[in-house]
């Protein structure tokens, strides 16, 4: 019960049907640029249905998805994104002829794929919100950031829209589950549909049964980065994760396919 009523506050279709869920991580980059509409194309032909990505912002205000606020290690060039417009960054050659994509081409691009957005810095969030919105998108994304101010913000644009726990949200959840204060949990991670962690945190193991546990009886998922290898994976869905963030969308699908 506890778990359906934390869900009723926010957009749970991101998360239907039923993981375990596989994101690939900046697309599936392993004969493509990462993130781009190549490395996304890649990682859907393989069976994502789900994709991770992040997002700056061009000098004419158009959200890009990038991961770095600098072309230094994609291109080898010391410019930032926010640097360029849209069109210059187009045309960065990334290899393989890709350059840099917007969301809204993203989203439009696969039109039955689920994004999970980064949101990388303040000058993205109006950008974000707005490629999301005229995307129609909002039923197929979730937002979520580092920073509980842009997390939050992005959030405000786009009522009902899915997130996950910003770095403080989550540090907070972790610490009162490991101190055993259960309200304190419920309050940091309140209107949530995900944790998205790594394995260890503060020296804190994240992924422990209990902890999956507690975050399960709260109605949030817990998902986790980045993990490339057959046998974590493995390991953490016996355990209860119910999605994994990875590089390698390919074998993550084989795996929850062997599971079945």
């Amino acid at each position: 019960m506890a778990r359906d009523q934390s869900r009723a506050s926010a957009n749970s279709s991101f998360l239907s049907p039923a993981g375990p869920r596989v994101f690939a991580h900046r697309g599936l980059a392993l004969d493509a640029p990462e993130n781009t509409m190549l490395a996304f194309a890649k990682a859907v032909a393989e069976g994502a249905q789900f994709i991770e990505t992040d997002v700056h912002v061009s000098f004419d205000g158009v959200a890009v998805v990038a991961h770095d606020p600098s072309l230094t290690r994609v291109a080898g060039r010391a410019i930032k994104v926010e640097q360029l417009t849209m069109a210059e960054l187009r045309r960065i050659d990334l290899g393989d002829g890709q350059g840099f994509c917007s969301l809204a081409e993203a989203l439009d691009a696969f039109p039955e794929t689920r994004f999970n957005v980064d949101v990388k810095i303040k000058g993205a969030v109006l950008p974000s919100a707005r490629a999301i919105r005229e995307m129609k998108a909002v039923d197929r994304v979730l937002v979520t950031s580092f920073d509980e101010a842009r997390r939050a913000a992005i959030v405000e644009q786009l009522p009902g829209i899915a997130s996950s726990a910003s770095a403080r949200r989550f540090l907070m959840a972790l610490i009162s589950a490991k101190a055993g204060i259960s309200p304190a949990m419920r309050r940091a991670l309140s209107g949530l549909v995900a944790i998205q962690v790594p394995e260890k945190a503060l020296g804190l193991r994240v992924t422990t049964q209990r902890m999956i546990s507690r975050v399960h009886d709260l109605g949030l998922e817990m998902h986790v980065w980045t993990i490339n290898e057959p046998q974590r994976m493995r390991h953490l869905l016996d355990l209860g994760v119910d999605g994994i963030v990875t590089d390698r969308a390919d074998l993550a699908l084989e795996v929850v396919k062997s599971r079945a």
